[in-house]
């Protein structure tokens, strides 16, 4: 099993080239990252061209963060707004090679929210095809963004099929779904053909995968059997220093193995 950091909450006090350089030291596989857009990308990219990881994925713009927004695509009436954002992202994801863009929702409802929503996937999943790069929807769950236009894996793959593209994918992230949805290996067996990126952290205080009410081991033992190889997301918010909580990584990485190989 591999994996990647991310770097949104993984050695978020260096900067994005350091945070790069320090999860290659830590023995990560590829990284991600949350908001890169006030460091030049020629950084990002040398950086990863130094370290050999890949760059896995990116989110567009929340928009005012000021104002408690949280993503502009499923606004209605911000349809300008939003696709600036994907076009930002996915000018970005080409400089350093990044295989995904995260389109965020943004807090909204009703059918409205959903047709800009449709909308604003179809235009960022025409315009990422020609490179290659994948769409990705993330159900966020509503203890921590209460609001948010997409909450469930239902309602993700609702979309994902109304929408028709290719390489519009679900974002998985464990953490999520088990606070909103639990039961998360048949979510994932169900849901396997849909899933672009998988992330992880423990439940409920989105630590480290080695405390908490989900058995991680099996989790990715799971993935490993459905044939999943890609690295998947360490999406964690550290209590202390980033190097002093991965004492999980080569155990997780055994699970993961044993999983493939049964």
């Amino acid at each position: 099993m591999r994996f990647s950091a991310n770097l949104g909450f993984l050695w978020a006090d260096r900067p994005l080239p350091e945070a790069i350089r320090a999860a290659a030291a830590a023995g990560f596989d590829a990284v991600e990252c949350h908001w890169p857009y006030d460091v030049p990308a020629t950084e990002v990219a040398a950086a990863l061209a130094d370290t050999g990881l890949p760059m896995l994925g990116l989110n567009t713009r929340r928009g005012d963060v000021a104002a408690g927004e949280n993503g502009l695509a499923a606004l209605p009436g911000r349809e300008t707004e939003a696709r600036a954002a994907i076009d930002e992202a996915l000018a970005y994801a080409r400089a350093v090679g990044a295989g995904a863009v995260h389109v965020m929702a943004g807090f909204a409802a009703g059918p409205e929210a959903a047709a800009a929503f449709r909308a604003n996937l179809a235009y960022a999943a025409e315009r990422a095809a020609p490179d290659g790069i994948t769409i990705l929807i993330e159900p966020l769950n509503r203890y921590d963004a209460p609001g948010y236009f997409l909450a469930t894996t239902d309602q993700a793959r609702a979309i994902i099929e109304a929408v028709g593209a290719p390489n519009l994918k679900l974002m998985f992230d464990c953490y999520h779904v088990q606070l909103m949805e639990g039961d998360l290996s048949h979510r994932l067996a169900a849901l396997i053909d849909v899933i672009g990126h998988v992330q992880f952290a423990s439940v409920p205080d989105r630590g480290p995968p080695d405390g908490g009410e989900v058995n991680y081991p099996h989790v990715f033992a799971l993935i490993g059997r459905l044939g999943w190889t890609r690295p998947l997301g360490a999406e964690y918010k550290p209590k202390r220093p980033t190097d002093e909580t991965l004492g999980w990584l080569e155990r997780m990485r055994a699970a993961g193995e044993t999983g493939a190989s049964e």
